[in-house]
């Protein structure tokens, strides 16, 4: 699918989907937790669908209540030997640890680019949890076959927290329990998050900066009802949106969030957009735009809203922490370079680590998502202070976390 994005000033507000992130924990937890947990403020995009179904292969009873709300009740007793993950980073590395709780193999696989993503740092502490693994050559399909007794196991977390976020919520259910020794742990925010969903349906994890994490085993999560707050990730191009090209207030999000993403605002401010807040809403407004410093280590799904946001601004921005986008949809990295080169703006990432961004003139072009959400939306925003209209080819690719944004970005032009 193409989408056609011209020049336009934008003005409105919109309600960004739910958090995926925070969704798709809630749903693997309500899955293991005696009783029947309400899931509320969902939205069902391709993500966290394909949590939903991994759930019920793996027990959970899933009931529709409304458009944006379920009812789930607890209990892993797999239906299937095999799970189908779609093509979720996320649910790879947090379904992987919950299914090897269970003591008959589940081969895990999925499709498109998720096949190409790396899964070895999973192998071998699963094998010192006393998990029987067999894998494809550090890539999908992996088969399983627990149950994970617990103990002490060292885990790699400089490639992602993800893998970190499965073994957390899942060695509560342990027989024995756990320290996870911990190395180079990148995305701290995303492991808060974790934590706190865990504390939500009744467990305690315990953690010694961030470099030991103490779990212990034979508890029970408690069903409960749970509203997933607005996504972040989502929110940051519209916010982009507004600093370049007008006002956009974006509702059901709050600065308090444990989402990484948040840090989107601190960027805005340092370009000189301006930022208001209230409790459950945020206005970002178009001001001068000046270049900026910044660091995404722990939290690179910004990269693409910040190349935008950058490629406005006066001067050459520098953002730090591209190693952190070589396993993502794309190698966003790369892809950002190439796609901004055609509408003209200059993205360096030759020196370690570090991207830096001349703002200037963005010209109309044909850019190509390369099947990564966060680069469509990237590119949408960049066509709002375009010379001519910027196509992107591949847009249908929003659906992985937000399948109305288009819809979204429409509504806010100036008519």
């Amino acid at each position: 699918m193409k989408q056609i994005i011209s020049s336009s000033a934008i003005s409105g507000s919109i309600t960004p989907p739910c958090s995926k992130s925070y969704a798709q924990r809630a749903l693997a937890v309500a899955l293991l937790a005696d009783g029947e947990s309400t899931i509320g403020n969902l939205e069902l995009c391709d993500d966290t669908r394909s949590a939903i179904r991994c759930i019920e292969a793996l027990g959970a009873e899933v009931t529709l209540i409304d458009d944006s709300t379920i009812r789930v009740r607890g209990g892993l007793a797999p239906r299937t030997d095999r799970l189908h993950i779609g093509e979720s980073g996320l649910a790879t590395r947090l379904f992987t640890p919950i299914a090897s709780l269970h003591n008959q193999p589940i081969t895990i696989n999925g499709e498109g680019t998720i096949l190409y993503r790396p899964i070895s740092m999973m192998i071998d502490p699963l094998r010192q949890l006393g998990v029987e693994v067999r894998d494809g050559g550090g890539f999908l399909p992996i088969q399983v076959c627990g149950p994970m007794q617990g103990g002490e196991v060292a885990v790699d977390g400089s490639i992602s927290s993800q893998f970190l976020t499965g073994l957390l919520l899942s060695l509560p259910m342990a027989q024995n329990d756990t320290t996870i020794y911990v190395k180079n742990l990148k995305s701290l925010p995303y492991v808060d998050m974790t934590i706190d969903t865990a504390r939500r349906f009744g467990v305690e994890i315990a953690h010694k900066d961030y470099c030991e994490f103490f779990i212990e085993g034979n508890q029970h999560y408690t069903a409960t009802d749970y509203m997933i707050e607005g996504d972040w990730s989502g929110a940051a191009p519209m916010f982009v949106a507004g600093a370049v090209a007008g006002e956009v207030t974006v509702e059901n999000i709050s600065r308090l969030s444990l989402q990484a993403d948040t840090a989107i605002i601190d960027a805005l401010i340092s370009a000189g957009a301006e930022v208001e807040s209230t409790d459950n809403a945020i206005t970002v407004r178009h001001r001068r735009l000046k270049a900026f410093e910044f660091d995404a280590t722990h939290c690179p799904d910004l990269f693409p809203a910040l190349v935008a946001l950058a490629a406005n601004c006066e001067g050459t921005s520098t953002l730090y922490g591209t190693e952190r986008l070589l396993h993502k949809e794309s190698n966003r990295a790369a892809t950002l370079a190439e796609e901004y080169a055609k509408a003209g703006i200059e993205v360096d990432i030759d020196e370690q680590n570090i991207m830096r961004v001349r703002g200037g003139k963005i010209h109309g072009c044909t850019a190509d998502s390369h099947g990564d959400h966060r680069i469509a939306m990237s590119m949408a925003i960049a066509a709002l202070t375009a010379d001519a209209p910027i196509t992107i080819e591949g847009a249908e690719c929003v659906a992985k976390s937000y399948p109305s944004f288009f819809d979204d970005l429409e509504q806010l032009r100036s008519k």
